[in-house]
């Protein structure tokens, strides 16, 4: 595998107002979790925030929408966000991720300029529905082969710590290994007082092992170490590189903080590895 490291930011453009219950999810207002909320965040804000990203070696750049998918004034919204940064900040890769989307939408996002679209199955099918009751497990998988057929590279993972099981964590990676995706974002959940899931961060042992066999099934994806890595992986954060991640998120989530990067750059040059320059997608 390649010694580069790829760096990716995130800009949570519209936070918290979501309707839906999925129960590791601070975004969904129904948990009434203590987070910032505000349904658009402005462009030129941003555009900054893409060239801070750019600043700090970042090839790609998720812009993240609250909520169960696109409508025609989200879509409008998420498309001229992307074509501001694209005309500010050269050679970004910008990601949409918006919920479902039908064809038409995801057409509409290609023609603004968004390179990739990040869609997560989150977990196996039959855990997800303990996980989530307003839509379905086969909603997302259909909107991950509406993203492959309109010629946007797919961006799939999901999220452990949960409470499922091995067998639903072995089933969760062969459905995303039958989507072929480009990049494969794994998350572990942080935990919150305001989140029906009560569960305390994986160990780190079991979490790099979890990323050892993702890698051993999927051996050329961009498999991406997402939120969760700084209270699940703690002081073995360096090893997640060895178990076979390529990519990580710098800054912060959408509602929680992240290592400073620098701090986190420091770290991947410290284990021997390189800050990818491009994106190579």
């Amino acid at each position: 595998m390649s010694k580069e490291v790829f760096l990716c930011a995130i800009s949570n453009i519209s936070s918290g107002s979501c309707a839906e219950d999925c129960g590791f999810c601070t975004q969904s207002a129904k948990h009434h979790a203590d987070i910032q909320r505000y349904k658009h965040k402005e462009i030129n804000q941003i555009v900054e925030e893409a060239k801070i990203a750019k600043a700090n070696g970042a090839v790609g750049f998720c812009l993240v929408t609250s909520g169960k998918g696109l409508d025609d004034k989200k879509l409008d919204f998420v498309c001229r966000a992307c074509e501001a940064v694209k005309r500010e900040v050269k050679e970004l890769n910008i990601i949409a991720c918006n919920g479902l989307a039908n064809l038409n939408q995801l057409k509409s996002l290609k023609s603004a300029g968004v390179d990739l679209y990040n869609h997560n199955l989150e977990s196996s099918r039959k855990f997800y529905k303990t996980l989530c009751t307003t839509h379905s497990w086969e909603q997302r998988y259909q909107t991950c082969l509406h993203v492959k057929e309109a010629k946007l590279r797919l961006v799939s993972g999901g999220i452990f710590g949960l409470g499922e099981s091995e067998d639903d964590r072995v089933s969760f990676i062969q459905s995303i290994k039958s989507l072929n995706p480009f990049t494969v974002p794994l998350n572990f959940f942080h935990p919150n007082s305001a989140l029906p899931i009560k569960k305390e961060p994986l160990d780190e042992d079991l979490a790099l092992a979890i990323i050892k066999y993702t890698r051993s099934e999927l051996p050329d994806v961009r498999l991406m170490v997402a939120g969760g890595r700084e209270i699940t992986f703690k002081t073995k954060q360096a090893q997640i590189f060895d178990a076979g991640a390529n990519s990580i998120v710098i800054g912060n989530y959408l509602t929680t903080m992240g290592n400073k990067p620098n701090k986190d750059i420091q770290m991947i040059i410290n284990a021997g590895y390189d800050i990818a320059q491009y994106c190579n997608a």
